[in-house]
């Protein structure tokens, strides 16, 4: 089987997993992950932990969400259908609404009509559902919904995943990917497939110059944590980083380089792309 297909069918195992910042899908992914390069560690940062002026989550998992029309029975809207159908880190509620006082918790996205939007409210207590528009235009608005939503918000931790594959010098090339976002293909299953997969690759050659570090970790908050933990290593060692992320489309290749666009990296980077004529 080839590596894009594999590729393929580990986005399909992990499409279903319900990550966020913090939670025991974020656990399940990196085990997945563990699999294919037995190299990645797992790591835990305590809820509370102060990293720089941040300061780590509480943790965050879902037992049950879903939202009922009481007079028809029906279930319009359930997380075990589609986890993009509540809103990243909603605290738990159990509350009778009518329609007016329902399509404020209900996000949706008027020029996408078919698309379930992606939500979060991390750092601030909240709840929501999100529903696509023509789901949304199908509510009765004569009656009353029941809106339950089980979640745990704990001190707990955060987790995230390293690889390191040592080189011939210590000077290192760092690759990152976020693994904190739910059921989305491109942002995020494309960078942390494609990631696993380079690790293997690279870890398999024997003559590596550099030194090789892959980060699976939840976007910002874990690379300020890492940052934080690491930042006299990392100054002293790492030549260049790149992070993957939004790789698993056919558009152009998208390229953000450092501050002043003059590290060896930036060049490096530019000049491959001019010489395979890659657009970017």
């Amino acid at each position: 089987m080839s590596t894009g297909k594999k590729i393929y069918q580990l986005i399909e195992e992990l499409w279903p997993i319900n990550r966020s910042l913090t939670g025991n899908g974020n656990r399940t992914t990196l085990y997945k992950l563990k699999k294919i390069n037995p190299k990645l560690k797992k790591f835990e940062v305590l809820s509370g932990k102060k990293v720089f002026d941040w300061q780590i989550p509480l943790e965050w998992n879902v037992k049950k969400a879903y939202l009922k029309d009481l007079v028809t029975k029906k279930i319009i809207v359930d997380f075990d259908n589609n986890n993009l159908h509540l809103m990243g880190y909603s605290r738990s509620v159990n509350k009778i609404l009518n329609f007016s006082r329902l399509k404020k918790k209900l996000n949706f996205i008027k020029s996408l009509p078919d698309a379930i939007p992606y939500t979060t409210s991390y750092y601030n207590s909240d709840w929501a559902f999100n529903i696509s528009f023509n789901e949304f235009k199908k509510i009765n608005r004569k009656n009353n919904y029941l809106a339950f939503i089980k979640t745990e918000l704990k001190k707990g931790s955060m987790s995230y995943g390293e690889i390191l594959i040592k080189g011939k010098i210590k000077k290192e090339i760092l690759i990152s990917t976020y693994i904190c976002h739910p059921s989305m293909a491109n942002n995020e299953l494309s960078g942390p497939a494609l990631s696993i997969y380079l690790s293997k690759w690279i870890a398999q050659k024997k003559d590596n110059k550099f030194t090789y570090r892959f980060l699976f970790i939840p976007e910002t908050i874990g690379s300020i944590n890492y940052i934080s933990s690491k930042l006299k290593e990392l100054k002293e060692n790492v030549v260049g980083i790149i992070n993957l992320t939004c790789v698993g489309d056919s558009k152009v290749t998208s390229f953000l380089p450092t501050k002043y666009e003059n590290t060896f990296f930036d060049k490096l980077l530019i000049n491959y792309f001019n010489k395979k004529n890659i657009k970017f």
